[in-house]
């Protein structure tokens, strides 16, 4: 943990290296975001698979998780993915999931979520860290 306090311009992402040191099951939770289609056919399929994907604003490949990849490519995208009844943790969880887990600040988040840049820092920043949720290491 950094020393630092967060501001508003603090930038936070979802921390993988958490959820591989907590006893939290990475790849059930992303499966109960796949829309029906994708649901339906990662059904058969290994929860680890990696795929190569190719960011479509710097080009860059990189590994990515199949079903990860099958959220950001095509589920985020749906209407029902992210609503106005979402709860905010589980909002900010599936912004960062939707921009393939581009760092972003408490302000950035307030843009995209329509929720109080505050009450996000405030959430983001107490001693307990939601779904791997964490600012970036710099």
């Amino acid at each position: 943990m950094s020393l630092v306090k967060p501001t508003l311009n603090t930038r936070y992402h979802i921390d993988f290296e958490w959820w591989k040191q907590s006893e939290n099951d990475w790849h059930v939770h992303l499966r109960g975001l796949l829309c029906a289609e994708h649901q339906q056919m990662f059904a058969d399929h290994g929860v680890g698979d990696m795929l190569d994907f190719i960011d479509p604003e710097t080009a860059e490949v990189r590994p990515m998780n199949g079903i990860q990849q099958a959220i950001l490519s095509h589920c985020a995208r749906q209407p029902e993915f992210l609503t106005g009844q979402t709860a905010m943790v589980e909002a900010v969880f599936r912004v960062f999931l939707a921009n393939g887990n581009s760092p972003l600040s408490a302000a950035e988040l307030s843009d995209r979520l329509g929720r109080p840049a505050n009450i996000i820092l405030t959430t983001l920043s107490g001693m307990r860290v939601y779904k791997g949720i964490r600012p970036v290491q710099e």
